[in-house]
């Protein structure tokens, strides 16, 4: 059994060691919020292929408790007309039916599972570096206490502590768009019955996704492209209504709803730069393994980072699973995961930038194509061995 150093206790992280202890591993998540973080960040939604991930781990039930499904997409152009209706991923399977969340409470009920599952989860441990050695890999933390196993981690999102030791020249680059996310329960009623639907407005000037809960909250999300990344000081001395005002003043622009349900929001409206890892960043050294955003955030343009980063956690699991020694596993995984994931990057970024314009890379090749649904399937399937 190898000892597991999780740093990050996010949805990568939890999810990891999940997976890790089913495998057989032992697995310690190191957290640097103090708490399970339930309130931070702001919803997400999780596609049929993370869901899967979950029910290989048997975690589907702690998060088909969350949020609401969404069994249907709809389009609507500039002037409000609907361009296209279709059904959203395997609506049929309760299991795999898209879902609408808050990205803390996935956080926070991955990692209550992982604790009922004999996960040992330490908050407050913030990283500094981490120590490569013969016999083991050695994480130090801010409070000068350290922890020494066969294999870390790094699932510490975008801005990764264990990234900047293993790849310190490798860095988030901006992805040409701003995102705004908020929430209103006094939303325009639109006259179409939107239940379990996300509707999608291609606007003239801003890309827009609005959902409502069975309880009547509309979350909502806005894309507006933008050559320079947001500095601390703007976020900073915006006030409340700043972003909120911005945005429905581009998108009176429109005859659609998404303008009135804007309005609506109630402060603050939350706002970030569209970000991503350049393709052809390294992901390891040694002992030392990025999963998750740490290793390949992407903009959110396709809404795969959260199952993306579940992807990682069982794939990772069976390749230390069934592989007859790390270095194998380590290899084999990277092999598994690199087409998918940063297909998914040079996607993403594509839509964010504009079709025309490649996502960044530190290589020249283009990404490998992406595998097929078949081969997804038999590498999350946790009684197919990946050999």
């Amino acid at each position: 059994m190898a000892r597991v150093l999780v740093i990050g206790g996010g949805i990568a992280g939890a999810a990891a060691a999940l997976a890790l202890r089913k495998a057989g591993q032992e697995a310690v998540v190191y957290e640097a919020h103090p708490d399970s973080a339930e309130d931070v960040g702001a919803f997400l939604t999780l596609a049929g292929n993370g869901l899967r991930a979950l029910t290989e781990i048997d975690a589907s039930d702690a998060v088909t408790s969350l949020g609401f499904p969404l069994t249907s997409m709809r389009v609507v152009d500039a002037t409000g007309a609907e361009t296209a209706h279709v059904p959203l991923g395997e609506a049929g399977d309760p299991r795999l039916r898209y879902r609408c969340l808050r990205r803390g409470e996935l956080s926070a009920a991955l990692q209550a599972q992982a604790v009922r599952r004999g996960v040992e989860i330490v908050h407050g441990a913030r990283l500094v570096f981490v120590e490569d050695g013969p016999d083991g890999v050695t994480a130090h933390f801010a409070d000068g206490g350290t922890a020494t196993g066969d294999l870390l981690l790094g699932a510490d999102g975008l801005n990764s502590a264990v990234r900047r030791t293993i790849a310190p020249a490798a860095a988030p680059c901006h992805a040409g768009q701003r995102v705004f996310y908020g929430y209103t329960a006094d939303a325009p009623v639109s006259g179409v019955d939107e239940t379990a639907c996300i509707t999608m407005t291609r606007g003239s000037a801003v890309a827009f996704g609005h959902m409502t809960s069975p309880g009547g909250e509309t979350s909502w999300f806005a894309r507006v492209d933008a050559a320079e990344p947001l500095t601390a000081d703007e976020i900073a001395d915006a006030g409340p209504g700043h972003w909120r005002d911005l945005l429905v003043a581009l998108l009176r622009a429109d005859r659609t709803a998404a303008a009135d349900i804007v309005a609506s929001a109630e402060a603050p409206v939350l706002v970030t730069d569209a970000t991503e890892i350049p393709n052809g960043t390294p992901w390891r050294s040694g002992r030392t393994l990025l999963i998750g955003d740490a290793a390949h955030a992407a903009s959110p343009a396709t809404g795969q980072g959260a199952s993306m980063a579940l992807e990682d956690a069982v794939i990772l699991a069976k390749c230390l699973r069934d592989a007859p020694d790390t270095e194998s596993a380590l290899t084999l995984y990277e092999t598994l995961r690199r087409p998918r994931v940063e297909h998914n990057t040079t996607v993403s970024g594509n839509i964010s930038r504009g079709a025309h314009t490649p996502a960044a890379r530190t290589t020249g090749a283009p990404p490998p194509p992406r595998p097929g649904d078949d081969d997804l399937t038999r590498q999350l399937a946790w009684n197919i061995s990946l050999f």
